[in-house]
């Protein structure tokens, strides 16, 4: 009897160690692959994580369909990224598509930035992005379609300018600097944008501004305003002075972009490339030059001269003056300028010496498209976005 109970007792202790046996190693497995997933995952350079994106990820074949597989009809604009085309999907909406292509000055890590980043920004003056299709090599970005296109097919152009009359001018003014102050202070996300121009200002049906293209910008987490980086991104013309040499960038570089977009709006010329036959000063030395000499007004572009508020304009001349200042100390805030354009009582600072009024302190040279861009030691690439 003795004898039969050992041997019970033994086979169910064996049996209970063999569990214990297995049960340890299953665990043991399930955590190396667990560990080896999540390697996987994070040494992958070449998918960007669908569940970390917020918004619709299409299929190609959507895309084919809706852009008719990107015929030469519905492509709209071309850029150092690679095309953009409008589509409409099977439910009516229309769409605009940002392929990227295999020589695109946006790389894969820029391509997921914007991705990211726009996803989880909601103004009404920021570009909506739809969804993105990253299938094969593919590599896409869907955003809202706006028929208006982009700034710059306006006001850069003699026969569309006038359709943006002073009023509608001064409400892309106050929109672009609403939409910059929700990327600086109130978003979940503190952003830098670094490549604020007209042509990344899109407008909808009824004119208004939405601020798109965050391929470069950065992100800042809690309090930091502020970075460095060594290789420059932008386009000049729109660049601070400390970002352009130096690769020192800030939320006052987006400023200083945002008050040279002020006074292009207001003139109707790119600061870079334009010539006065009195002078060699860009833009926004032409426009420091007649604040000096008590002619703000000279600024205006001719086709606005029948109907304007010259206080209005004259408000928004010392705003994108006192934006464009050399120092970055000197520059305001965008809750400033917000709050400057919106109270006419306000009494407005006066405005110090701006950054980069010589523009044959450079040396030019042509870009494909045509648009001068400065010659620099650092690592320089210059998006161009072409309206959607």
């Amino acid at each position: 009897m003795l004898t039969i109970l050992i041997i019970i007792l033994s086979t169910v202790c064996g049996m209970i160690l063999s569990c214990l046996v297995a049960f340890s190693i299953c665990r043991l497995r399930k955590a190396i692959q667990a560990l080896q997933e999540k390697r996987t995952r994070k040494d992958s350079k070449e998918e960007p994580d669908d569940e970390d994106l917020e918004l619709t990820v299409f299929d190609l074949s959507i895309i084919f369909a809706a852009t008719d597989i990107f015929s030469s009809g519905n492509k709209i604009g071309e850029g150092g990224f690679g095309p953009v085309y409008k589509g409409e999907l099977a439910s009516g909406q229309e769409i605009a598509v940002k392929r990227l292509s295999e020589s695109s000055c946006q790389g894969l890590q820029e391509f997921k930035n914007e991705v990211i980043m726009i996803s989880k920004l909601q103004h009404r003056n920021l570009v909506r992005l739809l969804g993105c299709c990253t299938e094969g090599e593919e590599r896409m970005l869907v955003y809202e379609f706006l028929p208006n296109k982009s700034l710059d097919n306006f006001i850069f152009d003699e026969t569309r300018s006038k359709l943006l009359p002073w009023e509608k001018r001064f409400n892309i003014i106050a929109g672009i600097a609403r939409g910059l102050l929700y990327l600086h202070e109130d978003s979940r996300l503190r952003i830098i944008h670094r490549d604020l121009k007209a042509s990344n200002i899109l407008l909808d049906n009824e004119m208004d501004p939405k601020i798109s293209d965050f391929g470069i910008a950065r992100i800042f987490g809690g309090k930091q305003t502020e970075g460095m980086t060594k290789r420059v991104m932008g386009t000049y013309g729109y660049m601070s002075p400390e970002y352009a040499m130096s690769g020192y960038f800030s939320v006052k570089s987006d400023v200083f972009s945002f008050g040279v977009l002020v006074l292009e709006i207001i003139n109707g010329k790119k600061n870079w490339g334009f010539h006065h036959p009195g002078h060699d000063l860009n833009l926004i030395g032409h426009a420091w030059k007649l604040w000096n000499e008590d002619r703000p007004l000279g600024l205006l572009d001719e086709v606005l001269r029948e109907s304007f508020s010259a206080n209005e304009v004259i408000r928004c001349i010392q705003v994108g003056l006192l934006c464009v200042q050399q120092r970055t100390e000197d520059r305001p805030s965008m809750s400033s300028v917000v709050f400057m354009l919106s109270n006419e009582s306000a009494e407005l600072p006066v405005p110090k010496e701006p950054g980069f009024c010589v523009e044959s302190i450079y040396l030019k040279i042509e870009s494909p498209s045509g648009e001068q861009i400065c010659d620099t030691v650092n690592d320089v690439t210059v998006t161009e976005l072409v309206g959607r």
